[in-house]
Order: C-alpha cells, then sequence, then structure tokens
C-alpha cells in the first residue's frame, strides 16, 4: 500500500453517531481519511456495516475493517453471553463501569491504530471518545488518552525518530446534543449510524440498552428528529 503522509489521518470509526462525527470532523480539518474499523465480535456487529456506509458518505481514502475476536477473552455482555442491561431510561443506568465494558477495548483499538499510521506516514489518530455523555468506562478518559499518546512516542520508530503522535479527541467535552448538531453542522446522514448494543433485527435498535438511551436523549437535547427505528419506545 502507498503511504499517504501529510495530512493523512486515522480515524476509528466505529458506524455511530460519536465516530461518524469524528470522522467529519477530522475532514473538515483538512486530513485525508484512513477509517479503520474493528469487527470484534461483538454482538451488535452490525455497526461494522454501518461503518461502511459512513466511510464511503464521507468518502474516506481507505478503510480496513480488522477481525479480531475479543470473544476469545469475554468478560463482556457485548462480547460473552452475558445479558445487555436494558434500564429503559437515561436516570436507570447504572453507576460504575457497566457490564458492557469490552477489556481493554480502546487501548487494543488504539494500539492498532497507532500500526496504521506508522504504516501510512500518518501523525494524528482520531478516536470519538467523550467524558460527559458516555457508560463510565476507564478508556474513554482523558488521562488514558494522555497515556496512550506518551507511549505511542516511545513505542514507534517514527515516535523515537521525532516524528510526534497525537491522539484527537474533538468530542471529549462534547455533550451527546451537541455531538449531534455538530455532526449535522458537518453533513453527517446519521440515518447511516448505528448504536444499538443489542439490535433485535437488521435495522431495528432495542431502544432500552444505555447506547440507545443516550443516543434518544441526545436527539432530544440537540432538538432533532432521530432516525432510528426503535422497538421500545418511552
Amino acid at each position: 500500500m502507498e503511504e499517504h503522509s501529510g495530512n493523512s489521518a486515522i480515524v476509528l470509526l466505529s458506524g455511530g453517531v460519536d465516530s461518524a462525527t469524528t470522522a467529519a470532523i477530522a475532514r473538515e480539518r483538512g486530513f485525508c481519511l484512513h477509517a479503520l474499523t474493528f469487527d470484534y465480535g461483538q454482538r451488535h456487529a452490525s455497526e461494522v456495516t454501518a461503518a461502511r456506509r459512513v466511510a464511503a458518505a464521507l468518502g474516506v481514502l481507505e478503510h480496513v475493517v480488522e477481525r479480531i475476536d475479543l470473544r476469545v477473552f469475554g468478560g463482556s455482555a457485548l462480547t460473552d453471553e452475558i445479558d445487555v442491561p436494558k434500564p429503559g431510561e437515561a436516570a436507570r443506568i447504572e453507576s460504575g463501569i457497566p457490564i458492557t465494558y469490552v477489556p481493554a477495548r480502546n487501548t487494543i483499538f488504539l494500539a492498532f491504530g497507532l500500526a496504521f499510521a506508522e504504516a501510512r506516514g500518518a501523525h494524528d489518530i482520531f478516536i470519538g471518545v467523550n467524558a460527559i455523555d458516555y457508560s463510565g468506562y476507564p478508556d474513554c478518559r482523558p488521562e488514558f488518552v494522555e497515556a496512550f499518546q506518551r507511549l505511542a512516542n516511545v513505542a514507534t520508530k517514527a515516535g523515537v525518530s521525532g516524528e510526534r503522535f497525537t491522539i484527537q479527541t474533538p468530542l471529549m467535552r462534547m455533550t451527546k446534543g451537541e455531538i449531534i448538531r455538530e455532526g449535522v453542522r458537518l453533513g453527517v446522514d446519521f440515518g447511516l449510524t448505528q448504536s444499538c448494543y443489542d439490535p433485535p433485527a437488521e435495522g431495528v435498535a432495542c431502544g432500552r440498552c444505555d447506547s440507545c438511551v443516550f443516543r434518544r436523549a441526545g436527539f432530544q437535547q440537540a432538538g432533532l428528529d432521530d432516525p432510528t427505528t426503535y422497538a421500545n419506545t418511552f
């Protein structure tokens, strides 16, 4: 594969609201996008299809879908035979780190993103983590991102040669409503995205898992209609 250096960036693209908006922000900032999506054995594998749709709509330069089966470890409702919690309302979302946390997921994803960036001569890696409207995952916090960036710059040939990597987190301090409004401003078609952790059928979201709850609340905050079809509404 030919290297695309200079204004190239890696974008971790899950197919949801946050990653789609992050990719649109990176594009607006003038980067040529190399998107990276993971088929990691998640029960909501339809997000991979959504990521393909989003990548095509954004006109990314390259889209890699990497298969890494995290079901071999389990330990999460997304990768193991554990029911996805469905509180049905934001006030009842469990406190602390929920069972939908996938052990070390963002560490694994960013490690792949770092390898991809170094191979392409890119210095910027975009990830749509958020520390405000999120599910309490420890690998979505600024402390984690800062630590990984330090690692990236001491653990790679490029880093020790003075080519500094930056982990870009443009959504870190935004509410879900703000993220959605920003995506709309940038022309993101949220009808292409998928957020549900436990979709009951193709093209349908459960409406009750915490990811659905945050998505629906975000569209309400933004004063916009959510294009998602939900199996359950409250």
